[in-house]
């Protein structure tokens, strides 16, 4: 049986932005992967949320239909999606993300988590990593063996540079075989994508997989900053 892998990601799409391709690499092999999506990841567009609720709920729906088609193609095992309000995660208590996260978390017993960096400009972000720090502290029989952070383009890069908070990666992940699926992932989610220069495009989500992939001698690659790593003895 491979390892159990938990993603925690704020919104829909950033699971695929920032981790696709390792997503496809563990399923390769044979790890089973879930993702957790905490925020609702729409209502933010509207200047009440109230309304955006009211509003939008075919929104909502066709978001979750992307998700659902984005996973698919990816492999994902299990999909957990809670509905924390889109960039107002400030507005909720920490420990309500935290208990959301570990109830996930007690479920999967996963030996790996990937989660957002904690120096990104969106404040879901930043919170969703506080949160995963919470939910992962290392108390005696923990699962989490090790803790890493990933970036999401259109985020992470739009941050003020400071040494307490830039992505600074030490781990490299390989997703040559993966980066087409991780781009059929991403295109899934229709309402989401942007155009050429955007981040947030297939263009530059490809070029960001290759200049990864430059930087440590692969022809593509998905970058992570380790936070934590334990190495039991046998």
């Amino acid at each position: 049986m491979g390892k159990r892998v938990l993603v925690v990601a704020a919104h829909p799409d950033d699971e695929v932005l920032g981790v696709a391709g390792t997503i496809a690499w563990h399923r390769r092999q044979n790890d089973a992967v879930v993702v957790l999506i905490l925020g609702e990841g729409l209502s933010a567009r509207f200047p009440i949320r109230q309304e955006a609720l009211m509003r939008a709920r075919s929104g909502f729906a066709r978001l979750r239909r992307e998700m659902a088609l984005a996973h698919k193609r990816l492999g994902v095992t299990q999909t957990f999606h809670q509905e924390f309000p889109d960039n107002r995660f400030d507005s909720v208590d920490l420990l309500d993300l935290v208990k959301a996260i570990e109830a996930v978390k007690q479920r999967v017993k996963p030996s790996v988590v990937y989660t957002h960096h904690g120096g990104d400009l969106n404040v879901d972000h930043r919170l969703t990593f506080e949160a995963v720090l919470t939910a992962c502290r290392p108390l005696p029989g923990e699962t989490v063996e090790r803790l890493l952070s990933f970036e999401v383009l259109s985020s992470t890069e739009w941050a003020v540079p400071q040494s307490r908070c830039t992505f600074l990666p030490n781990v490299f992940v390989d997703i040559s075989p993966f980066l087409n699926q991780k781009l059929k992932a991403m295109a899934c989610y229709r309402s989401e994508l942007r155009r050429l220069p955007h981040p947030r495009s297939l263009g530059a989500i490809h070029h960001q997989a290759r200049l990864w992939g430059a930087k440590v001698g692969l022809p593509a690659a998905e970058a992570f900053m380790l936070i934590r790593e334990r190495i039991d003895r046998e």
